[in-house]
């Protein structure tokens, strides 16, 4: 019997749904939650809607502050690998139910929202297209919602995307809605999707410069040291700040690496380089880790007893029984854990999976389009034939050293751009130069997905062409959400030819696949052999 329903992400059970208990280490019970929590979020969307629909009141009414920050929590909390706290979903649904019921007061409606809750078991039963339709839609906005918390962190006015996201979830309960109409919604998705990606990346350079590129050793030095891993650039900033002059050093770790790359990071000097690689091999790297792991954002995995001691979780993130930082962000317990467990007695000389000692980082798109004279003569010179985007999510499942043989066989005259976790499979190759610049150019995190449009749309503006008619490859890697909301954003961009794997999502179905054949020429990816040769031909 079918104890949990997810398929959200690419390690799903059987390429089909997880039903017994989540790939990523969700139990049941947790998922029931997250579900729970999703339709309470769809009802708070409905009485946010309904307020903006009332006389004297635009439908570009602002919801307020406590409505947009528990949506934000609230979707970037049932993102896969985030939170596994039972207790802390179940006190998030009740923070969401009050407000919604709060919404509706203050409009005098408290008996008219039909207030059963939208059950989301309801999206899983419906018509084969409609089902995947919504899930994308769903997932879109989950990982749309991470790239605006990050936003609202540092301090940005999130209201416009949070409108769209109200509009999004209503719609998922909405059984009206055609395939036509959904269609609509989930491309406007990524349209939504680039306004929360460049919103960010404007924060992010505002408050830490503009990142420009840098050579991180993987060695890791004598002494207390602390790893921080996920996403969030401002807790690493507080984490550098409060350790600065403790004698503890900290390391990044994962989709944390490219925050070495900042100048307002980078500055500090016991920030010292990355520990380990991509976030599914954490499990094996932090057994025997004499230091604490600090857990910002997503790639979570369930602690091993090994070293579940040592591992601190903050904002979204949470695990049952393991010590959570609050808002308040003091990092006095980890500082002192660090010290306590006294870091190593000598240096440890690591390596990357294909034996490197160290990876570069930090071209973000100001520093790709300050050589952006020496790319476009190099290109007009015949130096670089063709351009490979090779990025998106790690993962745990056979078949992602795809992206490692595809570099290693791209031929001698190609740029390898990327960005996010997916580096990992190769960023420690050393595959030499073209016209003074690296063959290899990490663009940062998924976060920064933005750097990498960015930087396509400037080369077509230089070369007088569109998007599609560069000399131009997309392969894509995805596991999570925000993997999938930046694909809705490249399709509402009209970018074709995407390779797509290591497998399909199990939430697109024949007829919604076919579509996005049709009109993008999306594929599967299939060999590295045939993939090279087919982006080399066109």
């Amino acid at each position: 019997m079918d104890k949990m329903f997810c398929y959200q992400c690419e390690q799903t059970s059987r390429g089909e749904a997880c039903v017994l208990s989540g790939a990523c280490g969700k139990i049941p019970d947790v998922a029931e939650l997250q579900d729970e929590l999703t339709s309470a979020l769809i009802a708070l969307s409905r009485s946010v809607l309904s307020a903006s629909n009332l006389p004297d009141h635009s439908e570009e009414a602002t919801p307020g502050a406590d409505a947009v920050s528990l949506l934000l929590r609230g979707l970037f909390t049932t993102v896969t690998n985030v939170s596994f706290d039972d207790q802390a979903i179940q006190e998030l649904v009740q923070e969401v139910r009050v407000e919604t019921a709060r919404q509706w007061a203050a409009q005098n409606l408290s008996g008219t929202q039909d207030d059963q809750e939208y059950s989301l078991e309801r999206v899983w039963t419906v018509d084969e297209d409609i089902k995947s339709l919504k899930s994308l839609l769903l997932f879109g906005v989950r990982g749309m919602a991470a790239y605006a918390y990050h936003a609202e962190v540092l301090g940005c006015d999130v209201n416009p995307l949070a409108r769209f996201m109200f509009r999004a979830l209503a719609s998922v309960a909405d059984d009206s809605l055609s395939m036509e109409d959904l269609l609509g919604l989930v491309m406007e998705c990524g349209k939504a999707n680039l306004d929360a990606m460049e919103l960010l990346d404007r924060a992010n350079t505002g408050a830490y410069g503009a990142p420009a590129p840098v050579t991180v050793p993987l060695r890791v030095e004598p002494g207390p040291f602390i790893v921080i891993t996920g996403h969030d650039l401002h807790d690493l900033k507080l984490l550098l700040e409060q350790t600065e002059g403790t004698g503890v050093n900290v390391y990044t770790h994962g989709e944390m690496l490219p925050a070495q790359a900042y100048p307002g990071l980078k500055k500090y000097h016991h920030l010292k380089g990355n520990f380990g690689t991509a976030w599914q091999n954490q499990q094996k790297e932090f057994r025997s880790l004499p230091a604490p792991i600090l857990f910002t954002t997503n790639c979570l995995m369930p602690p091993k007893p090994s070293y579940a001691d040592r591992v601190y979780t903050t904002a979204v993130v949470g695990y049952p029984e393991i010590v959570h930082i609050g808002d308040d962000k003091d990092f006095g317990p980890i500082i002192a854990r660090a010290l306590e467990l006294g870091g190593y007695d000598q240096a440890q000389e690591r390596t990357g999976i294909n034996g490197g000692t160290e990876v570069m980082t930090g071209f973000a798109h100001g520093a790709v389009l300050a050589a952006a004279d020496t790319v476009v003569q190099a290109v007009k010179d015949g130096a670089i034939t063709h351009f490979f985007l090779v990025g998106g999510c790690d993962g745990a499942k056979p078949g992602r050293n795809y992206y490692t043989r595809f570099v290693q066989d791209s031929p001698d005259d190609t740029v390898i751009l990327t960005l996010a976790c997916g580096k990992y499979r190769f960023n420690d190759l050393d595959l030499g130069e073209i016209a003074g610049l690296p063959r290899i150019m990490d663009m940062g995190q998924c976060n920064d997905a933005y750097s990498a449009i960015k930087v396509a749309m400037a080369l077509a503006e230089a070369f007088e062409c569109g998007v599609n008619d560069l000399p131009l490859t997309l392969v894509l890697s995805w596991y999570e959400q925000k993997a999938v909301a930046i694909l809705l954003t490249l399709l509402h961009l009209g970018i074709r030819d995407i390779l797509l794997g290591p497998t399909l999502p199990a939430f697109v179905s024949p007829n919604v696949w076919d579509y996005l054949v049709e009109n993008f020429n999306i594929a599967a990816t299939t060999t590295v052999k045939e993939d090279l040769a087919r982006a080399l031909a066109a």
